[in-house]
């Protein structure tokens, strides 16, 4: 997966097509990312020990990685990852300025 949690992404596609977050998860298995305060969702949960009011509660629901992308840190635009070998660790890097995104 090219993203990891604690990047910003940009959503291309999708209800949230243009609003920026920050990835609080990532589904590796099932290729999805769960976005901060994106594709919110209504859960109706029942009363329990943890929550006994129960009700209705807004909750993040995950979106395909293909529906966002990274935004680079040095020009805050969304960009395109590539790869690199860098004093011998694989780094991500922007296939628009060219330079490493991994610190």
């Amino acid at each position: 997966m090219f993203v990891k949690v604690g990047d910003k992404v940009r959503v291309i596609s999708g209800k949230d097509k243009g609003k920026e977050g920050t990835i609080k998860k990532t589904l590796a298995k099932q290729n999805r990312v769960v976005v901060e305060g994106l594709n919110m969702v209504k859960k109706h949960q029942k009363p329990s020990n943890a929550n006994p009011q129960g009700g209705i509660l807004d909750l993040e629901a995950p979106i395909h990685a293909s529906n966002v992308m990274l935004i680079d840190p040095s020009t805050n635009e969304p960009t395109r990852i590539g790869h690199k070998i860098v004093d011998g660790k694989k780094v991500r890097i922007s296939k628009k300025s060219g330079e490493s995104i991994d610190k």
